[in-house]
């Protein structure tokens, strides 16, 4: 209990979230009137109701233009439209370039909204209340137990130095993130369909396939990057050298594709080979560069797309297709996927300057060092336009990298970004909230917040 007798934050609401960053951020100022206690009644739900009109607003404010340009994304005023009638007991005021903030009355206001509502009062985030809160982790738990010793036996392999390699990211230490969506998408789709909760095989096939796929690209990739940390332990690449990890990442692919091909679905094939394609095609955008500012924001959004977001596009929409013949749902399927993964990658570019290496699991600050301008970078572009010239020349000079991070950090372009994550991870909740409720569906929205939440 905190001396105002308010319960303390839980530890997971600390100052590494990127939207507690994002808030406490110098340009910032965040308002919040004391409430009288009242748990979840009129002054509780008062905050709440605040705090939940900025998460649904977001960035969508009328000067915010389409996704896929360079957004000026700002935190709505009290003049937005879409603003519900005032809150009798409290309101939360955004503007920018202040720099008073009360922050621990910000993570008691948000770890409220996260915890006392007891209604569901927007449709972009999910009900807190005890019974209708699902957990993503633990109602995909069942269909996800055995998973790595089931992708193990996918990798049927007599010489013992490719299976050691092969084995040694399937360990189980990994958050099975993306099998975890697929097997929750195919619950939902197969409740939507015909109220059946149960994972087909295929399907469960799909999520394992997911897996191994990403697991490949994280060995070709740390061989691009000549990485020499993944996951808080030595890359593939550093323990066997890149060639040999190279032949791992191929063997697991093909590994992969038998396993696709045994589903036995043409269509199933086509749309889970479309991912290696973007993969590689992703690559390929990563070692491109743009002069043009808005340009470039398109360029880096493809990239993501095909480097992460693919691969949870096409699974979600694999299983719904396995799952249910309306196109429709396939549709809702891809384009949650597609909205999670972007918002994932979003948010992990932000880590990449706010999170130590330690918590990472990999090194701090590697994209610049990799050459690479991701949404902060090119957030913060707009207000140091000398950071052109540094970012056309892929921050080869010494001095570059942390003259770039000091620009970013100096700027708005981690908030700016995590507001852009934000608006994708509504635009997820829109389209998975068109099928019918289920646990799995809630599941999935409420996945979203934890997207925005993570801290590595």
């Amino acid at each position: 209990m905190s001396s105002a007798g308010h319960p303390t934050p839980p530890a997971r609401m600390s100052s590494r979230h990127p939207c507690l960053r994002a808030l406490a951020a110098p340009g910032f100022r965040v308002r919040v009137v004391a409430v009288p206690e009242g748990g979840a009644g009129a002054a509780g739900l008062g905050d709440t109701m605040a705090l939940r009109w900025w998460w649904r607003c977001g960035a969508s404010s009328r000067r915010s233009p389409p996704l896929g340009s360079l957004p000026r994304l700002r935190p709505p005023g009290p003049g937005s439209r879409s603003a519900p009638a005032a809150p009798s007991a409290a309101m939360c005021l955004f503007a920018q370039r202040s720099s008073a903030l009360s922050f621990p009355k910000v993570c008691h206001a948000l770890w409220r909204f996260h915890h006392t509502s007891a209604t569901h009062l927007c449709s972009c985030s999910k009900t807190v209340s005890d019974e209708k809160y699902q957990d993503p982790f633990q109602l995909g738990r069942k269909d996800l137990k055995n998973l790595y010793e089931d992708i193990k036996k996918e990798l049927l392999i007599s010489a013992a130095e490719l299976k050691e390699m092969c084995d040694y990211y399937f360990d189980g230490k990994g958050k099975a993130f993306r099998p975890m969506i697929v097997v929750l998408m195919a619950r939902a789709c197969n409740s939507h369909h015909n109220n059946s909760r149960e994972v087909q095989a295929s399907q469960r096939s799909v999520a394992i396939i997911a897996e191994m796929i990403h697991t490949a690209s994280l060995v070709h990739d740390d061989v691009i990057d000549d990485a020499n940390a993944r996951r808080g332990k030595m890359t593939v690449n550093q323990i066997w050298g890149e060639r040999k990890a190279v032949l791992a990442g191929d063997f697991i692919l093909s590994a992969a594709s038998v396993a696709l091909a045994r589903i036995g679905n043409t269509t199933i094939v086509s749309v889970l080979t479309q991912v290696i394609e973007d993969l590689v095609r992703g690559e390929f955008l990563q070692l491109g560069s743009k002069e043009n500012e808005n340009e470039r924001f398109a360029h880096y959004l493809e990239k993501t797309f095909k480097k992460t977001a693919s691969l949870i596009a096409n699974s979600c929409k694999a299983v719904s297709i396995l799952g249910c013949p309306d196109p429709k749902v396939h549709e809702i399927a891809y384009q949650y996927g597609r909205n999670v993964g972007i918002a994932f990658q979003l948010i992990d570019d932000v880590l990449d300057f706010t999170s130590c290496a330690d918590h990472l699991g990999k090194p701090a600050a590697a994209d610049l060092k990799l050459g690479l301008a991701t949404g902060p970078v090119l957030f913060a572009c707009r207000q140091f336009p000398e950071m052109n010239a540094l970012i056309m020349r892929r921050f080869s000079k010494p001095g570059d990298v942390e003259r770039a991070r000091r620009y970013v950090l100096q700027s708005d372009g981690v908030q700016q970004t995590t507001y852009l994550a934000q608006r994708y991870c509504h635009a997820a909740t829109r389209e998975i909230s068109k099928l019918r409720p289920s646990p799995e569906r809630e599941a999935l929205i409420q996945l979203t917040e934890m997207v925005l939440l993570r801290d590595k």
